[in-house]
């Protein structure tokens, strides 16, 4: 079957008349609209412009660190809020308010560093506090290095990272070069704690992330959709990689996977693009905005 054409949108009828009503597209970045290049190519960008020259609203939803994500911002040109840290973070870059910030208990950051401690995972494993958009580190192994120069940041290391709780996390992240590490780590804490203490999920397959209990992209979404531009969800597009962005698709009146997206993003998407190296945003973008 040819995922590039799968769609749970009915008929031609019904796309059309789901398209006609978008006034906000939503991208999220790694995966989707940067792929190895850690840049947004020509025909995504041309894209994006086209459809905010119809008025649609552009914004970005990403799990990285409100600084890191700046740039793509700025790159297509957004004047919206920027959601980072999967929406914990929501910062108008224009007027430098920060409309929601919501962090992962103390006492709760404290367990995770306790079990990523262990003595059968400590070796595996890249611990990261997020704190006031600044990262910290036990120290810098070479998956942080790597992280930090992709993400253009600094990172912080400090030895214990309990130093660094003075201030509550914005977001807790786990990175190991061993996916299958992080598989058996999420379904370990998944036990651990309910969704009501933490929300856990993967943005790609080596990076396990930890935030407060009501932070998704789908909540992001619905924030800057609802209570920001006074919309409903069958206003919205969003267009997403990874499990990371569940939430913000099933929110969404169009939800699009790309192509790179595990199966289980795909299946819940109304339609699944080509990968980020076929610009498959741009493909989204044209299918449901432009034609």
């Amino acid at each position: 079957m040819d995922l590039a054409a799968t769609t749970h949108l009915p008929s031609m009828e019904n796309q059309a008349q789901a398209s006609a009503e978008i006034k906000l597209l939503v991208l999220d970045i790694d995966g989707t609209i940067s792929g190895k290049s850690n840049k947004i190519s020509k025909p995504v960008k041309k894209a994006i412009a086209a459809a905010q020259a119809k008025g649609i609203q552009i914004a970005i939803a990403t799990g990285r660190m409100y600084r890191s994500a700046l740039r793509f911002h700025q790159a297509i040109g957004s004047t919206l809020p920027l959601a980072a840290y999967q929406g914990a973070w929501i910062q108008d870059p224009a007027t430098e308010k920060i409309h929601r910030h919501l962090t992962v208990p103390r006492e709760i950051a404290s367990q995770l560093l306790d079990y990523f401690e262990q003595p059968q995972l400590r070796s595996l494993l890249s611990v990261h506090f997020y704190i006031n958009d600044q990262l910290y580190v036990r120290e810098l192994t070479p998956e942080t290095k790597l992280y930090a120069k992709r993400s253009g940041i600094t990172a912080i290391p400090v030895g214990d990272l309990r130093q660094a709780l003075d201030n509550e996390p914005t977001k807790v992240l786990a990175l190991s070069d061993d996916s299958e590490v992080i598989d058996k780590i999420l379904g370990n804490l998944r036990l651990q704690y309910t969704p009501a203490e933490l929300y856990l999920t993967t943005s790609v397959a080596t990076f396990f992330e930890a935030t407060h209990p009501s932070v998704n992209k789908g909540t992001a979404v619905r924030y800057l959709a609802e209570e920001l531009l006074g919309l409903q969800s069958n206003n919205v597009m969003t267009i997403g990689d990874n499990f990371n962005d569940l939430e913000m698709l099933e929110y969404a009146g169009i939800g699009v996977a790309m192509g790179n997206a595990p199966a289980d993003v795909q299946a819940i998407a109304n339609w699944v693009a080509p990968n980020v190296e076929a610009d498959g945003a741009a493909a989204a973008i044209e299918q449901f905005l432009l034609s």
